[in-house]
């Protein structure tokens, strides 16, 4: 079950580079100091993005603890 703890790893990994993107993205919105409207936009478009991540990161976690378990 070596196979199933890396590849858990890797999405984890996957999660974790897509939830970094996330926050510079917030960031650097936050530090245009955009209009209300504008910021909206970009929270919006962030926000499913963030959740995917994070869902990836659950879902390559759960792999490593089944690969741990089983193996």
């Amino acid at each position: 079950m070596e196979w199933l703890i890396w590849s858990g790893a890797a999405v984890s990994v996957l999660g974790l580079a897509g939830l970094v993107w996330c926050i510079v993205t917030v960031a650097r919105a936050r530090k245009a100091a955009l209009p209300d409207e504008e910021m909206r936009a970009v929270m919006q478009k962030v926000l499913p993005r963030n959740l995917a991540a994070l869902f990836l990161s659950v879902i390559g976690l759960m792999m490593v603890i089944l690969g741990i378990s089983f193996g």
